[in-house]
């Protein structure tokens, strides 16, 4: 349905588990002449177990397979935060886990360095066209900068007007570094999450309820999802919003259709709470991982 709709670029990576029933999708798509190959992109990440230079290597190769699309477009580094490696036999899906009784979440020695120039070797490879990072902040691109061989092309981070975080997407713009925004919608984003995942976005007013979203979409003839994606495609940041209905699918495409003036766009950027719902930090109370700290 969202290539029929006219979506071309997915956004996958190995925590989501469907890989390999999104890259099917893609290849009957492709059979039945819907698309090309070249006119799909594809997006995908390496999960926290395998930042090491020999499981990064594998897990990207075990992805590549599961996509069967023949190449990544873009594999990013999900978080930055090693975690301990265990075998996929074990615990294909670890989550944040790092044993098989899903009781211990332990980080592991591994520098960003490391995990980076993994990744530059897929692109020497061919099994990726292009590298990036993701939830990562300005500390760490600082880092990469001082000795990335291939381009640093994409970051991707959870981006809302109550989470603008509009230094680092300057920062990244400034050094030609594409931003994509994922959770655009906030904590409708995260409803569907079990409670422990889901509790800031609990606690927060739904953005599609904020009466500065509300009144714009009824200036402008538009819905509040269209509105929250003008506002990041306006500003230079990419959006890979998600829905299961084929008419959303299709509005969240139909966001080119009308401007917000400078006010507009400020007035909405002015909801900044600095409220982040994805954030390890308080998914596992007895083992949390301050990556944003």
């Amino acid at each position: 349905n969202a290539i029929k709709v006219g979506y071309r670029l997915f956004d996958g990576a190995y925590d989501y588990q469907n890989e390999k029933e999104a890259g099917e999708g893609i290849q009957r798509a492709i059979k039945e002449g819907l698309v090309k190959r070249e006119d799909i992109f594809i997006t995908t990440k390496l999960w926290n177990n395998y930042h090491r230079k020999e499981h990064a290597i594998d897990m990207a190769k075990k992805q590549n397979e599961a996509w069967g699309l023949g190449y990544i477009d873009l594999f990013l580094i999900h978080f930055p935060c090693a975690l301990k490696y265990i075998e996929p036999s074990k615990l294909p899906y670890p989550a944040w886990w790092t044993d098989a009784e899903r009781s211990s979440a332990e980080t592991d020695k591994v520098p960003i360095r490391e995990t980076w120039e993994s990744l530059e070797s897929l692109v020497d490879e061919g099994v990726a066209k292009s590298i990036g990072v993701s939830n990562f902040q300005a500390q760490s691109l600082y880092d990469i900068f001082t000795y990335n061989r291939h381009p640093l092309s994409s970051l991707q981070i959870e981006h809302h007007p109550y989470l603008v975080q509009p230094e680092l997407i300057q920062l990244a713009q400034e050094n030609k570094i594409a931003v994509t925004a994922y959770s655009s919608f906030g904590p409708q984003s995260f409803m569907e999450l079990p409670p422990a995942f889901n509790k800031r976005a609990r606690g927060a007013q739904g953005l599609f309820e904020v009466e500065t979203i509300t009144a714009l979409a009824g200036k402008h003839g538009v819905t509040p999802a269209q509105v929250l994606l003008r506002w990041a495609t306006q500003r230079g940041v990419a959006v890979i919003p998600k829905s299961n209905s084929q008419d959303r699918l299709r509005q969240n495409l139909e966001v080119n259709g009308f401007d917000l003036t400078a006010e507009e766009l400020e007035s909405i950027s002015d909801l900044d709470r600095g409220l982040r719902f994805n954030d390890p930090g308080f998914y596992l109370p007895d083992h949390p991982l301050r990556i944003f700290a």
